[in-house]
């Protein structure tokens, strides 16, 4: 029983951390159609929306296992200024970002929870997908420099 709390409380905070991010992305979505970059704008509405996917499948996880989601505490959210600032301020795609889902499923693992462990494996693969996405455009802007990657965004 105590793990299963435990369990529920870890999943919790993945989800507070997937709200960041969702967050986060819809800032800098709507940041980046503001300024004419509707390439970016899109790019980020979609990231926004995986992680609400991701959201909606940690909160029905958290459910299944009688649990309630916590979404009153939150993080705070990295707002870049600069469109190099949008892509490089997310620390959900950042290597170290996979400790804390790791360390779930490991969780769930001791406890049998292969639902839970096949979800945070799932989540963990397209999270790697957003690291891929983000570590491409640092590349284009290093290859080609900022003004040119920018032109290519509108």
């Amino acid at each position: 029983m105590k793990e299963k709390k435990n369990l529920i409380t870890v999943l919790n905070s993945l989800l507070a951390d997937e709200l960041i991010a969702i967050n986060q992305y819809m800032v800098h979505s709507e940041m980046c159609e503001n300024l004419g970059y509707s390439k970016l704008h899109q790019a980020f509405q979609k990231l926004a929306l995986d992680q609400m996917l991701l959201a909606e499948r940690l909160i029905e996880r958290i459910s299944s296992l009688d649990g309630s989601a916590a979404l009153a505490k939150l993080n705070s959210l990295l707002i870049g200024k600069t469109v190099s600032e949008l892509i490089t301020n997310n620390k959900s795609d950042q290597p170290e970002a996979f400790r804390p889902y790791t360390d779930a499923i490991e969780l769930a693992s001791q406890t049998s929870d292969h639902e839970t462990v096949d979800l945070l494996s799932k989540i963990i693969r397209k999270e790697k997908v957003n690291i891929s996405w983000a570590e491409l455009q640092r590349s284009q802007i290093a290859e080609m420099g900022m003004e040119t990657y920018l032109a290519k965004q509108t």
